[in-house]
């Protein structure tokens, strides 16, 4: 993950905080949709939307795919710890490559995501998931907006890397 590559100061390349309003707005947005959800829909509601979407209210007390679901619950201390310090790692990260744009992309996008989930963890116990895809019987594990930025940040930075070693070479 070296970024030699580029400027790491921010007089340089810019501020982080463009980036940090960033993964506010992703928070406020993913937290939001959550509360309509809370206030509108009973655990296990779902409201059909086309042939291959539904809104749904779900818990998550695990992981990605509702890995560790049924742990007991020491998972919501784990996940919750790990949320605080890949925090703390990306502010970091933001901090010293504030000018890379596809790069604090890809983290304010994770970092929006995984305090949206954190503050579920912390307020319920569980996160609450609304987004059902569903085909020919077959549905995709439900999730929410937080998991979305999460997703696209992940894959922001594959790319960032890839083009990354493809300049480098």
């Amino acid at each position: 993950m070296a970024r030699s590559s580029y400027s790491s100061s921010s007089s340089a390349g810019g501020k982080m905080w463009p980036w940090l309003v960033w993964a506010l707005l992703i928070l406020i947005a993913d937290q939001f949709t959550k509360t309509l959800i809370l206030g509108y829909y009973r655990l296990g509601d779902a409201t059909y939307i086309t042939g291959f979407f539904n809104i749904v209210r779900a818990h998550n007390t695990g992981a990605a795919f509702s890995f560790l679901a049924d742990a007991g619950g020491w998972q919501r201390w784990v996940f919750t710890g790990i949320g605080v310090a890949a925090t703390l790692f990306i502010v970091w990260q933001l901090r010293a490559h504030p000018g890379q744009k596809l790069f604090c992309f890809a983290l304010s996008s994770i970092l929006g995501g995984a305090v949206g989930n954190v503050v579920d963890r912390m307020m319920h116990g569980y996160v609450v998931d609304f987004l059902d895809f569903h085909a020919r019987g077959w549905h995709f594990p439900a999730f929410n907006l937080a998991d979305s930025a999460i997703t696209v940040g992940a894959a922001c930075l594959i790319l960032d890397e890839l083009l990354r070693v493809k300049r480098s070479s």
